[in-house]
């Protein structure tokens, strides 16, 4: 252990120790005289760490994953589908119905329909060839329940028996656009298009000549049904559930999907209208991931490191040596604790090597279901996030000391009221540690974090750590300060 002790002046050094984080945190006495002297302690503990399954996370997302890929340096397959629900806009209407000139023995119809699944990024050889079915939902999947990555709408029944199935073989590289077109970013989109254009039957034995002359004549029947993103999705269009079947080596980043109805229309000449409904934030999307179980047990079992794997692969967990920081201690206040996680660099170098995860976040492993379901933002009391350092090669939360006291704190009041308390409470010391997304706004010239997801990308990195660690200890580095009466 170091001691350095200081006059009064380095109360001002002191606070230059600890992070941007607001808060004080102690256990004992508070400090309470400015004019003692300041005694400031530095000690290193080693941290316990092992890598835990995340057999599945809570799956809302504004981008959609589609496709199978295998991860190169751990073998792992990796498979993502994804449902998506459509959303109109407020009071949406189509043209006075006088005016369609699209017609069928009198009838309005749609020229045609199809789904475009918009993707701004994507993963592997965009010129693999992969084959998706989009299959019409039963029923809409429902607001306020919390859907994971493993829920299937197929073994959940949520599947319309004879709905919509159509299956698309695709290359994520649309060959049948030309190469300058692909080129014009202003008005080129990559996109996986699926076409709605066989007869349909709706639920009450109606049959149309495609799926979007179903989608105007209910708004002709009752235009009520488009009223509003309810309405259309519970009364109209359940939604889409979009499966890869067959097919290895892309995965793409789906950013727009949109269900297009094309029309013609008079107004003094004749016009082609088009109707768009899109995925947006006011409806549901979610992503149903499936990993090689038996790799990644395996991986999750090699104590020689441990595993950050996106998406819904594999956490690392921690355990803080409590007791150790807090022995002898009562009287100090913990000015910083910090933590370093190092990742280990990949053993093979390839093009579609996968990246290490952004962000991660910390949280107490009792909270790693609770902290997404309650959409809980990090307040660096108990939870805190680390960006990794390319520079350095590694993640570090720079001060976790309330997480620290707030351990400490627990356990002696858990103690108090049931001496088997830590029998009873084994992941009283335990965090999680997970690769997020966060979304920000910027208010007068401050970014603050307004939401946080589990990162559904393809990411996967090594730390240092494991029990059978053969790199230097992962470690926690505290300092404590108490003010010494003479």
């Amino acid at each position: 252990m170091k001691i350095i002790t200081y006059a009064v002046i380095a109360i001002m050094s002191c606070i230059a120790f600890t992070s941007c984080d607001d808060t004080t945190d102690t256990i004992g006495n508070s400090l309470t005289d400015n004019m003692d002297m300041l005694e400031v302690t530095t000690d290193t503990f080693n941290v316990e760490t092992r890598s835990i399954v995340a057999d599945s996370v809570l799956s809302r997302s504004t981008t959609g994953y589609l496709g199978r890929i295998r991860d190169l340096e751990t073998g792992n397959y990796i498979t993502s589908d994804f449902m998506a629900q459509f959303s109109t806009l407020e009071n949406y209407s189509f043209p006075e119905k006088d005016s369609i000139a699209s017609l069928k023995d009198g009838e309005v119809i749609a020229d045609s329909c199809s789904i475009r699944l918009f993707y701004t990024d994507y993963y592997g050889d965009s010129l693999a060839t992969m084959n998706v079915t989009a299959y019409e939902m039963n029923e809409p999947m429902k607001e306020g329940v919390k859907y994971y990555s493993n829920f299937d709408p197929i073994a959940e029944g949520l599947i319309r028996s004879n709905g919509i199935k159509v299956n698309k073989t695709y290359t994520l590289t649309d060959l049948s656009v030309s190469e300058e077109d692909r080129a014009d970013a202003d008005s080129y989109t990559p996109n996986i298009k699926i076409n709605l254009n066989k007869p349909y039957t709706d639920k009450n034995g109606v049959t149309y000549n495609n799926y979007g002359t179903y989608i105007m004549r209910k708004y002709y029947e009752d235009p009520s049904r488009f009223k509003n993103p309810y309405n259309f999705i519970h009364e109209v269009c359940p939604g889409f559930y979009f499966k890869t079947n067959d097919g290895l080596g892309s995965m793409a980043y789906i950013t727009v999907s949109q269900l297009n109805v094309f029309f013609k229309y008079r107004n003094d000449s004749t016009y082609v209208g088009t109707a768009s409904f899109s995925a947006t934030e006011e409806v549901l999307q979610t992503a149903n991931i499936s990993n090689d179980k038996q790799n990644i047990a395996d991986l999750a079992n090699d104590n020689t490191c441990t595993y950050l794997k996106t998406p819904a692969g594999i956490f690392t967990e921690i355990t803080l040596p409590i007791d150790e920081i807090t022995a002898n201690h009562s009287n100090d206040t913990i000015n910083t604790a910090k933590i370093t996680l190092t990742r280990i660099n990949n053993d093979t170098h390839n093009e579609y090597s996968l990246s290490a995860p952004s962000t991660l976040l910390m949280i107490p492993k009792d909270s790693l279901y609770s902290f997404f379901e309650n959409e809980d933002i990090p307040d660096y009391k108990k939870s805190f996030i680390a960006t990794y350092s390319s520079s350095t090669n590694n993640y570090t939360f720079n001060n976790i000391s309330g997480l620290i006291t707030y351990m400490a704190l627990e356990k002696a009041k858990g103690i108090a009221g049931d001496p088997n308390w830590t029998a009873k409470n084994p992941n009283w010391n335990k965090v999680v540690v997970i690769p997020i997304s966060t979304t920000t706004v910027t208010v007068n010239n401050v970014e603050s974090i307004v939401k946080v997801e589990h990162d559904m990308s393809l990411t996967s990195t090594r730390l240092v750590g494991g029990s059978a660690n053969p790199n230097e200890p992962v470690k926690i580095n505290v300092i404590y300060s108490k003010f010494n009466h003479k």
